[in-house]
């Protein structure tokens, strides 16, 4: 009570201080203060240790009447609460137990509109809420965030497809660091975008919560701002041709949603880090999130899975034809169970496209069912999006007769507000029958998987797929994912693959998929990109031949007790630390620049540690998949340095003795 009143106080003080309408709110440490004022728009802007980090930004909803928040409008009122809470994560990406400690300040106005803004020690966030009796239809948001002169920006660019807006996109990008100035207002970036002033903190842009409204995607404004910019309601779409074919939007609305008049709107976040290896460990999108709807959770088991797409089910050393048929599915379940995977994944081809319901005839699923069910593991769908939405409850009641339990579907490119929607009843559905999905094609999870946690994975990432016909998926890329795509979720990459390249080596080719860096660069993903669902992307033909490492990469848990990155900096290199029960696992990444990593391991319990060491080899500079495992015996006190090569990485299994 007593620290209520204090916070009440400092508030009225900063009430006092300010121009008319001006309130500030700090953190539990008071290390980060947002001030909040009313003049043409409503307007905040962010101190970090007394020093302005976001400057003045504007924040404003217009409706379709023309009306906005702003406009003749002040503040009525105000309510300061403090926030001290646990949330126990069902399916831990980075942590089971999760601090959600803020102060949050909700403030009236004289419209029927309110905005909260909740203040962290490592972030902060705002969101509108609306009054009104009857729907609205929202014209348009204004959501701007203005910087430093000079800062730049990690920004994922999209690049237009030829047959469909700027709005379609798989949300598969680099993200390229951009001099502010020099990103114009025609450009358009998903979320999160991680600003770098030329000092001070870096700050990751993105969203939470995000219901029955469309994503925010981000454009150039001046020389040092970002405006928040949203794809319209479609009202005309159209069917693509092709193999996959998705909705395409033809023509949209004047207006971005038409919502309940009475709600809550997505969260803007921002996620503010001193030192880059901040960033990875950041959870502030989840604690963000809405609670989980779907009760009882139980029933959601992450694991391992593997999958043949990438390798173009290109088996070998089999007494049979390979391909998307019965005999080789069965290899799959065959290899799941000898290096303790827990299922497989049956990916595009097993049934038409377009109808679930007719099945390959080179697969006999009662055959795959039995055999799956015989050898302990279970056996996951894809589908293709549209034909899963149409099918919806005959499919999903299909797949639970088969013991399916997990299914990807694919192919949706988009977050205006009918597919923001399409996620939510996909998910419901799902969990209704005990399912969990995970979504490709799609934007990042930006809290939902808090909401619906059998939503156990996404996409929305340029991962190991990419290798089959290009050259983007580089260690560069790599290192920079956990410090960018990661604050706004886990991604499913698929890392794994058994052929490694050097940067010249590197060469792209349809069923020998290769990938760029070491052998230990891929093993380490396992440990440094969270993903509850991890899959194997590589060839499991290849997996047999090395059954000592394979089965080192079976054995890594895929949701943690606790997460540190010991080490780090965007877009250069990574060393993270995870705990399960007693046990850690640390592993680095970096990019082409080989470096010597110091290790301490301080943050082990007392006694001593079995140590499984996986390196890079003396040759991995030259010869990529080369490596060293070994043992040894390590305690908190000890320190180890391990070369990494150009494109290398490291692992370290500790168990405790």
């Amino acid at each position: 009570m007593k620290k209520n009143i204090l916070l009440l106080f400092f508030i009225f003080i900063s009430l006092g201080s300010f121009a008319t309408d001006s309130l500030t709110v700090c953190s539990p440490s008071r290390n980060i203060c947002v001030k909040i004022w009313m003049e043409q728009h409503l307007k905040y802007c962010i101190f970090e240790n007394g020093k302005l980090i976001l400057y003045p930004s504007d924040i404003d909803m217009i409706l379709d009447d023309g009306r906005n928040f702003s406009t003749n409008n002040n503040i009525k009122s105000f309510f300061v609460k403090k926030v001290s809470n646990k949330i126990i994560s069902p399916v831990p990406e980075k942590r089971k137990i999760i601090n959600d400690n803020y102060n949050q300040i909700a403030i009236k106005f004289r419209q029927p509109y309110q905005v909260e803004f909740r203040v962290y020690d490592d972030g902060a966030a705002y969101r509108f809420l609306t009054l009104f009796k009857d729907s609205i239809i929202v014209k348009n948001e204004i959501a701007n965030f203005r910087f430093p002169e000079h800062s730049s920006a990690f920004y994922p660019g999209i690049h237009k497809r030829p047959d469909a807006d700027i709005f379609h996109t798989s949300y598969e990008e680099h993200f390229t660091l951009r001099k502010m100035d020099e990103i114009n207002d025609s450009e358009v970036a998903y979320n999160p975008v991680l600003v770098s002033p030329m000092s001070g903190p870096k700050i990751g842009i993105t969203e939470s919560d995000l219901e029955d409204y469309p994503g925010m995607f981000l454009s150039g404004r001046n020389s040092s701002e970002l405006r928040g910019t949203f794809a319209a309601y479609p009202i005309e779409e159209k069917m693509t041709g092709g193999d996959y074919p998705q909705a395409l939007v033809t023509k949209r609305a004047d207006y971005i949603a038409k919502t309940k008049g009475t709600r809550s709107y997505p969260w803007r976040v921002l996620i503010i880090a001193d030192e880059d290896k901040q960033l990875p460990t950041n959870d502030l999108v989840y604690r963000l999130g809405s609670p989980s709807r779907i009760g009882d959770a139980s029933w959601v088991h992450p694991g391992k899975s593997t999958d043949e797409w990438s390798i173009n089910v290109n088996l070998f050393n089999v007494p049979f034809r390979s391909g998307v048929n019965t005999n080789s599915y069965k290899y799959y379940i065959d290899f799941a169970k000898r290096f303790g995977f827990n299922r497989i994944m049956m990916d595009a081809g097993w049934s038409d496209n377009m109808d679930l319901f007719k099945i390959n005839p080179n697969i006999n699923m009662d055959t795959l069912v039995t055999y799956a069910m015989e050898n302990g593991i279970k056996i996951s769908m894809w589908t293709l999006a549209n034909s899963l939405d149409r099918q919806l409850d005959s499919a999903l009641a299909r797949f639970n007769r088969w013991g399916v339990d997990f299914i990807m579907t694919d192919f949706i490119d988009r977050d205006d507000q009918k597919t923001v929607n399409f996620y939510y009843r996909i998910a419901k559905a799902c969990a209704d029958h005990h399912i969990m999905i995970m979504f490709h094609g799609a934007y990042p999870p930006k809290g939902f998987n808090r909401t619906f946690p059998n939503n156990i994975t996404r996409e929305g990432v340029m991962g190991s797929e990419y290798n089959i016909g290009g050259d983007g998926v580089t260690p560069k890329h790599d290192v920079t994912l956990p410090f960018t795509r990661m604050l706004a979720g886990s991604f499913d990459y698929e890392p794994m693959v058994f052929n490694n390249s050097t940067e010249k080596g590197f060469r792209a080719i349809e069923g020998m998929v290769m990938t760029q860096g070491t052998r230990c660069h891929q093993l380490a993903m396992f440990v440094v990109f969270d993903n509850p669902m991890e899959v194997f992307g590589g060839n499991p033909s290849q997996a047999w031949l090395e059954p000592e490492f394979t089965e080192l990469m079976a054995s890594l848990p895929t949701v943690w007790d606790e997460t540190k990155v010991l080490d780090g900096k965007v877009g250069e290199y990574i060393v993270t630390a995870r705990q399960k029960g007693e046990d850690w696992y640390v592993a680095g990444m970096t990019d082409w620049t080989s470096r010597d990593i110091d290790i301490k391991f301080n943050f082990l319990g007392d006694g001593n540690f079995k140590a499984t060491i996986c390196k890079d080899g003396v040759n991995a500079d030259r010869y990529a998949a080369d490596y060293v495992l070994g043992n040894r015996t390590l305690t908190v006190n000890d320190e180890i340095k391990i070369h990494l090569a150009q494109g290398g990485g490291f692992f370290i299994k500790l168990e405790k003795k």
